[in-house]
């Protein structure tokens, strides 16, 4: 099944005399999230620390700090004549079907890879992500978030969450962090959306997700990522999200299985219904607010505990 992943670059080089840039320049990044060649690029070296998670290089770009590495159209940096922002790359309607189909069975096979878990989220998601927009722009701090665009970083991480008090949502996320050796950093750049506020938006789900893992009390091993794709799923209609959970479920054991379908995706429907709207809130306006009642303040129930499902204080930190 993997073998077809790199017939897209021979589908892209169909189109590349259309686009502005060199084929090269524009090619590149897409042989390297298909094939995983060389080690180095940005998506290519997405950590498979957690299967399904979504994690990649970042730098510096025109959003400001700690922006997914980019790959300029120039020496300037700047993005070029069919940019949009620095990292992004325009695909033709046949392009963009090819890049959804393959990065699709390219994740189904290998979970873990999760540019192609972010490229089929980028190329499927568009019309939830313009509806996940205007739930932010119904609100003052979903306003906030589109206007200012702040970014979840290890400036973030290790300035402001490590210094907040016990108790706090802040200080249980930068736990969390800890306890797993993640960075805050490592998220996959956005490629493949035609639009530089929305691609803030699927920029913004993908820094948040670890957020979501604390609020909801789910553990990161694979169990407890379907549970959170689940609620995902439920909150911002992406059908990334519900594939995720459609695929992964095929590798769970017929009792976990069982468990998954007759506990926690009720539980993921009941709670991402009733939970506020998860994408339009400034969570780091919240760091030192006490956890607990952030939760009853944003009406979210964690979790059933269970043998399959423990909280994310159940990983014991690394020594020092």
């Amino acid at each position: 099944m993997l073998r077809a992943l790199p017939t897209l670059s021979r589908v892209l080089q169909s189109d590349a005399a259309a686009l502005a840039r060199p084929a090269s320049a524009q090619l590149a990044p897409l042989q390297r999230l298909l094939t995983g060649e060389g080690g180095a690029g940005p998506l290519a070296t997405a950590s498979t620390a957690r299967t399904g998670s979504i994690r990649g290089v970042a730098s510096e770009s025109a959003w400001g700090k700690a922006t997914p590495a980019a790959e300029p159209d120039s020496a300037s940096g700047a993005p070029g004549p069919h940019e949009l922002y620095p990292t992004h790359i325009r695909l033709s309607p046949a392009q963009r079907v090819s890049v959804a189909a393959l990065s699709a069975l390219g994740a189904l096979a290998r979970p873990a890879r999760a540019d192609l878990v972010a490229a089929l989220g980028e190329t499927t998601g568009s019309a939830a992500l313009a509806l996940m927009k205007q739930q932010m722009e119904s609100t003052e701090e979903g306003r906030d978030l589109l206007r200012e665009r702040p970014r979840v970083n290890n400036e973030l991480l290790y300035g402001i969450a490590v210094g907040c008090p016990e108790g706090s949502f802040g200080k249980a996320y930068a736990d969390f962090m800890e306890a797993r050796r993640f960075e805050a950093d490592e998220r996959p750049p956005v490629r493949f959306v035609d639009d530089a506020e929305l691609a803030y938006v699927v920029t913004r789900a993908r820094e948040v997700h670890d957020f979501w893992h604390v609020l909801f009390d789910c553990h990161t091993n694979v169990f407890g990522e379907l549970a959170l794709k689940a609620v995902e799923a439920v909150q911002t209609g992406l059908p990334m999200a519900a594939l995720s959970v459609m695929g992964g479920h095929l590798r769970l054991s017929a009792e976990k299985r069982s468990s998954l379908f007759g506990v926690y995706l009720p539980w993921a429907l009941s709670s991402g219904t009733r939970c506020s709207p998860l994408m339009s809130i400034y969570y780091e306006r919240h760091f030192h607010e006490d956890l607990e009642v952030l939760r009853r303040r944003w009406r979210i129930t964690t979790a059933p505990k269970t043998k399959f499902m423990k909280g994310v204080e159940s990983v014991v930190k690394p020594p020092a």
